[in-house]
């Protein structure tokens, strides 16, 4: 498994960006879209070294508009997501290997 794939709050990032209607969101709105989803509080540092790592990675691209940074899946981002969404699949299907 890609590393980006270990971290939980990554995948959901991505996710959030596939599932966006425009395929790209601010900063703060994939910040409180995951608290909401958590029903937690989440460190700015923590949240948006998460941002950093998907963007150094490559998986996701980041754009300034004005004074807010906005973020999208790039298509290796996407590819990986598909391929880590066809996973989770398989396995609640019971078609997925056993280790």
């Amino acid at each position: 498994m890609s590393k980006w794939l270990q971290s939980g709050r990554r995948r959901d990032v991505c996710i959030l960006l596939a599932g966006s209607a425009d395929g790209e969101l601010r900063g703060q709105q994939l910040k409180s879209r995951l608290e909401s989803h958590y029903d937690d509080h989440l460190e700015p540092k923590s949240f948006y070294g998460s941002l950093s790592a998907l963007v150094d990675a490559g998986l996701v691209e980041k754009r300034t508009d004005g004074i807010h940074d906005v973020y999208a899946l790039t298509e290796g981002g996407e590819r990986r997501l598909r391929a880590h969404y066809n996973w989770m699949r398989a396995c609640l299907d019971g078609d997925a290997d056993s280790d």
